[in-house]
């Protein structure tokens, strides 16, 4: 279910979004219209989902995903769902609020940075982890590369 989930909120979803928006809405292809999608379900649903699950069931994250045993994990992954909720709530707003797609845009995009170098810095990595890790450095790929192709435009 995990690699599903997270393919669909990071390839299909916005794609099939961009695609919907161009073909049914005649908008040009732009930085801007594939950061709008981008950013609702890579940013938006999906770290907003994956906040409300490290914040309901931290073990998931700690253990299944990043293979940590401890207990004492789990109050830093409960954290990190706080952080996921936050960025999530602000990719979600972002639709409504076309003003804040960039700067959401940027904090994604450094966020899925980080967090996908950290991943490969991780020297045993199971199935789940490196879905992740790829996923991650994609997501800081894209919504990087919108940010500076918007910024280079104007």
């Amino acid at each position: 279910m995990y690699y599903a989930v997270v393919t669909l909120l990071t390839i299909v979803l916005p794609a099939v979004s961009v695609a919907a928006e161009r073909l049914h809405g005649g908008a040009a292809f732009t930085p801007l219209l594939v950061a709008k999608w981008y950013v609702f379900w890579a940013v938006g649903c999906r770290l907003f989902m994956a906040g409300m699950r490290q914040v309901l069931q931290p073990s998931y994250t700690a253990r299944v995903i990043l293979g940590l045993r401890s207990d004492e994990s789990l109050l830093l992954v409960r954290e990190l769902g706080f952080a996921n909720l936050a960025l999530g709530v602000l990719g979600i707003a972002s639709l409504a609020m076309p003003d804040w797609r960039l700067s959401a845009a940027l904090a994604g995009g450094i966020f899925y940075g980080l967090a996908g170098v950290n991943h490969v810095l991780q020297p045993h990595r199971n199935r789940l982890e490196t879905t992740a890790m790829a996923t991650d450095l994609l997501a800081a790929l894209v919504l990087l590369g919108c940010c500076l192709l918007a910024w280079l435009a104007r």
